[in-house]
Formats: C-alpha cells, sequence, structure tokens
C-alpha cells in the first residue's frame, strides 16, 4: 500500500512525536506509552510501508536480526552498571570523599569534573551511574534534578573527545577516521561543562549542601571497588580489544555487555549483588530499547548537506532521536567537521532525561528525574550550555570539514573545495 505523508512527512514520524509527547506528559506512565508507540510504528509499517530489510513479518524479524546486538548490548550495559553503581556506593568510597572536596559548591562541581575525566575512557552510562551514587552520598540522597541533569551533561561530554568514551566518537574512529580529527571536540565539551557545571553545582548547593567531613570510622570496601573496577576494565578492553582486533566481528555479538556480565558472574563468590534493582532496572531499560527501536524504524535515509548548522541542529535532534543512525549517517555522508559532531549527537542528548542511555540509566536512581518539564525547567543551563559550547568551538576553531569518507577523489575534491559556512 501507498505510505502516508502529511505534509510532505512520512507518517512513522508523528507517531514517533506523539510517543515522545505521551511520554513527556505522562512520565508515570512512560514505559506504556513507549511500548505503545512501538506497536503502532510496527504496525503501522506492517500495513502500509514495509521496512529497510523487506515487507512484512519477515521484514521485521529481519530488522531486529540487525539490530539485536545494539539492543543487547544496552540491555546488558544498563542492567550490569545498575548493580555496579551499587557496589561503588557500598564500597563506602562516596562517604570518604568529603575529606577531599571543597565543602561548597566548588565541590559539587569538582564532582561533576570527575564524572567527565571517567568517561573520557569509560562507558558514560557507568560514569553517570557513578556520578549518581557519589551525589547520593555526599548531599544525603537529595539531589536537585538541575544538577542530575548536570551529571547526565557530564558523562556526555566526557566522551564527545575521546573515540573510547562513545559509542558514536568509537562509530567515527571504525570508520577509519583519525582519532584527533574528534578531540577537539572537548573544546566544546570544556566549555559546556564549565557553563552548566557551575550553575548546577549553585543549584544543588542551594538545595542541599554538601557534607563537609566523612563519618570518622568510615572504611572503604575495597573488595567491592576491585568489583567495580574490574568491571570498568573488562568493559574498556573489551570495547578496544573487539574494536581493533576483531572489527569483522564486532557487529556479530553484543560483546560489551557480555563482558560486564561475566566479570559480575565471577564476583558472586566475593559480594553479594544487590539483584533486588534488577526488575526496575529491567523496566527503565525496556523503556530506553522501544525508543531506539522505534528510532530505528524511522525513514531517515539521508541529511541535509553537511555544514555546522546541520551539526548544531543534530545536537537538538539526538535530544529526542537516537544518536546512534545519525552518526551512521552522517559518516555515509560525509563532509563534516567530526570534532563538531561528536560534541553535537553525544552531548545533545543531555537536554532530556531519555535522551541518552547516561539519562535513561541515572534515572532508574532517581525516578524523580523522569519528568521532561521538571527536567527542562531545572536543567535548562544544558540546552544553554550546548549552545556556548558549540559557538566558542565554532568561532575558535571555525568549520573543519572532511572529504566524503571513502568517496572517489573527484567528488572528494569537488567537496572541499567549497567554501566553510
Amino acid at each position: 500500500m501507498t505510505p502516508i505523508e502529511l505534509a510532505g512527512i512520512p507518517l512513522e514520524f508523528f507517531l514517533f512525536a506523539g510517543t515522545l509527547l505521551g511520554i513527556a506528559l505522562s512520565h508515570g506512565n512512560a514505559l506504556r506509552v513507549a511500548l505503545t508507540g512501538l506497536v503502532c510504528v510496527v504496525g503501522y509499517k506492517l500495513l502500509f510501508t514495509g521496512f529497510a530489510h523487506g515487507p512484512g513479518i519477515g521484514g521485521f524479524l529481519s530488522h531486529l536480526g540487525h539490530e539485536w546486538v545494539t539492543l543487547t548490548n544496552l540491555l546488558g550495559l544498563l542492567t550490569g552498571f545498575a548493580l555496579l553503581a551499587r557496589h561503588f556506593e557500598k564500597s563506602h568510597v562516596p562517604v570518604v570523599l568529603p575529606n577531599y572536596l571543597p565543602d561548597d559548591w566548588k565541590g559539587g562541581f569538582v564532582l561533576l569534573v570527575m564524572v567527565f575525566v571517567i568517561s573520557a575512557f569509560l562507558d558514560n552510562i557507568a560514569a553517570a551511574l557513578i556520578g549518581g551514587a557519589m551525589a547520593h552520598q555526599l548531599f544525603r540522597a537529595r539531589v536537585h534534578i538541575g544538577y542530575l541533569a548536570a551529571i547526565v551533561g557530564a558523562s556526555n561530554a566526557g566522551g564527545a573527545g575521546s573515540v573510547v568514551g562513545d559509542t558514536t566518537t568509537t562509530m567515527i574512529w571504525l570508520a577509519g577516521i583519525s582519532p584527533l580529527d574528534v578531540v577537539h571536540g572537548y573544546v566544546a565539551a570544556g566549555t559546556a561543562l564549565c557553563v552548566f557545571g557551575v550553575i548546577a553545582a549553585r543549584q544543588q548547593q542551594a538545595f542541599s549542601p554538601i557534607l563537609k567531613n566523612a563519618h570518622a570510622h568510615t572504611r572503604v570496601d575495597w573488595m567491592r571497588v576491585g568489583i567495580v573496577a574490574a568491571i570498568l576494565i573488562g568493559a574498556m578492553l573489551t570495547n578496544i580489544t573487539v574494536n581493533l582486533r576483531f572489527n569483522e566481528y564486532s557487529n556479530a555479538f553484543p560483546w560489551l555487555g557480555a563482558a560486564v556480565w561475566i566479570v559480575l558472574l565471577l564476583a558472586i563468590p566475593l559480594r553479594r549483588h544487590d539483584w533486588e534493582l534488577l526488575p526496575e532496572t529491567l523496566k527503565g531499560s525496556i523503556f530506553l530499547l522501544s525508543l531506539v527501536l522505534i528510532a530505528s524504524l524511522m525513514p531517515v535515509e539521508r541529511l541535509p548537506l553537511a555544514s555546522w548548522q546541520t551539526a548544531l541542529g543534530m545536537g537538538f535532534v539526538s535530544a529526542v532521536f537516537d544518536n546512534i543512525p545519525l552518526t551512521a549517517l552522517a559518516i555515509k555522508q560525509g563532509g563534516y567537521d567530526w570534532g563538531m559532531l561528536a560534541y553535537a549527537v553525544g552531548f545533545g542528548g543531555s537536554m532530556l532525561w531519555f535522551g541518552s542511555s547516561a539519562g535513561v540509566a541515572l534515572s532508574n536512581q532517581f525516578p524523580e528525574a523522569r519528568s521532561v518539564a521538571l527536567w527542562l525547567r531545572h536543567g535548562w543551563h544544558i540546552a544553554l550550555a550546548y549552545v556556548i559550547g558549540f559557538f566558542v568551538m565554532l568561532f575558535t576553531l571555525g568549520w573543519q570539514p572532511h572529504a566524503p569518507h571513502k568517496a572517489e577523489p573527484a567528488l572528494a575534491e569537488q567537496t572541499l573545495s567549497k567554501p566553510s559556512q
């Protein structure tokens, strides 16, 4: 049958927008709304348009076969890192931090810097959950929603210039683009951190001041610290090994999620995992996976011509649209400033709580964050920081487009000869 379009826009986008609007208006029923939206989109494509891999049930199953690695990896990371965060909290490391952090708003800012640095080497989900665990202790379990948004922002910004810090930058690296072509994204990311970090730290200090002293007889549980370190090191080494040495198999199996769970299972004799966290974590994980699957079904075959304006817009789009397919499309199209693109799609998702996997993971720890209205009201500094960081990088370094990746020489020469915008 003929696909339905409204004002030239495929109906799938309206169904997706309706799903996101429903989540915004009824965050208490977010999972139900997301699943309903998924059913509507799949049903429409079954009846009218078919799927990228074919029509009918067969086309849908082929699509799932194409996406299952991404979905399973996310599920493994979200559930595994939730247990990791609880181990970190129970290690008492967050409790002794007041001995080393400033006892005013600057302490909250330093914590965000720590999350930023951690995320440059590790997955942003882990960085966000570790930051949440530290904040829970340092602020007596009273964490301002603006500060929660800042933790997510710091975790996403930290990976913006590192090819091992975020899935999108890793994708750019695997496409054959030099890590040096991404690293200048830290100009924007660092600027953004200074903007939202100071504002959020002051919000938090006014809401619930940071602890000034650690408990006198607190002892760090080094076994739990070791479990946390083993999970993080295992995930990092798996990511690097699979992507560098066995890239041809990287999309054949959810290596990263499996690595996290293998370490967790091996650690069972050492310390008890808080298995009771999993039911609620699974609900949040299924919610995110539903949105990722809906996003993968959108008919986004092309992007506007590569320019700094397009990159800026992609940051706002990534707050509601999965940044992995956006990045894949940008790589295929080529002609981008990769550092600017990495910052936009990596940090842009922080503007909404469900705009990144780090935000969804942290909202499992702090359910009060599952409100679009509250996130926008108290986390307004994220959008402000995004724009400021973007234009600081644009005005200081300029738009540095690269030839379309693996393009024919004539096409590459034609593209590079065009004036920068």
